[in-house]
């Protein structure tokens, strides 16, 4: 189980690390908000689709509580954080962002019954996060100027919208991590797709192949494929556990950048690499050993 909980946590990381240079391909024909309304609604079909497949049906009706996961893990975070990155370096935005475990650790005993802030999980959210300044430190040593207090402070709230939607998975009960990925993609595609009509009209233009693959890859691969091992992985190990893909995902998107333009990666970031590694295999270890004391 150990080894199948790291393995999950490294392809969710490899996914959606992978999601950035489709982004800037799809960006090219289409405008970001329907880029991500699109790619919900192509998640949810995908998931639809192999639910109905493979014969798994849904055993609970908590549409409800669907909905609000889906608000607080697309809809909202989907506003703020174009929003609050216009104002703020790429490298701050991450930092912040990076905080979402953090706030995971402090929430967890409000939101999930019998939950603790526990020493396995506290030193191996710290450790990753240092993982993630190590990572943007050449950045941020040569200064990032003044820093927005309100697109900030935006950044923060998605962050804690996440982090909310991520304990509340945990109030889903009897339902296969399948239906649950289906279920919170479909309330959020409609969220998603109702704010786009609202605040920008869709306008009909040519899109290049590649725009539109990146679309479906968007959509099929990095919302629908990749939300079932979310969902996996959280009631496998537990959501501050699974939290701790927003400190892979920056990783292994530089990674993939830089093999992309053929630049060399630089010694910086495979430290931030082993050091988020690191706390992963802490997280784990010391679990297990407050399990088994």
């Amino acid at each position: 189980m150990l080894l199948k909980n790291y393995l999950t946590l490294l392809a969710i990381g490899l996914i959606w690390g992978s999601q950035f240079i489709f982004q800037e391909f799809a960006l090219i024909s289409f405008s970001p908000i329907w880029i991500g309304s699109t790619r919900a609604a192509i998640g949810a079909i995908t998931l639809i689709v192999i639910c109905k497949s493979i014969g798994i049906k849904s055993s609970s009706k908590q549409w409800v509580l669907f909905g609000v996961i889906g608000l607080l893990e697309a809809a909202i975070p989907f506003v703020l954080v174009p929003w609050g990155q216009q104002h703020l370096d790429s490298s701050i935005a991450a930092i912040l962002m990076g905080t979402l475990p953090f706030y995971v650790l402090l929430f967890a005993p409000i939101f999930v019954k019998g939950a603790k802030i526990n020493s396995a999980n506290t030193i191996s959210v710290i450790i990753g996060f240092s993982g993630l300044v190590v990572l943007f430190y050449p950045e941020l040593s040569l200064g990032a100027g003044d820093i927005n207090l309100v697109s900030s402070l935006a950044i923060v709230a998605a962050a804690v919208c996440f982090a909310i939607a991520l304990l509340l998975l945990n109030r889903v009960r009897d339902e296969h991590p399948l239906i649950v990925a289906r279920n919170v993609l479909s309330a959020a595609s409609i969220q998603l797709l109702v704010i786009a009509f609202i605040t920008t009209p869709f306008e009909y233009q040519t899109a290049s192949t590649t725009a539109i693959f990146s679309v479906l890859y968007l959509g099929a691969i990095c919302a629908g494929v990749v939300y079932y091992l979310y969902m996996m992985c959280i009631k496998n190990a537990g959501p501050v556990f699974t939290s701790m893909t927003n400190y892979i995902v920056p990783a292994v998107g530089v990674f993939i950048g830089a093999l992309v333009t053929n630049e060399s990666i630089k010694i910086n970031t495979w430290v931030a690499l082993l050091v988020i590694l690191c706390a992963l295999f802490i997280n784990q270890l010391l679990s297990k050993k407050e399990q088994t004391a």
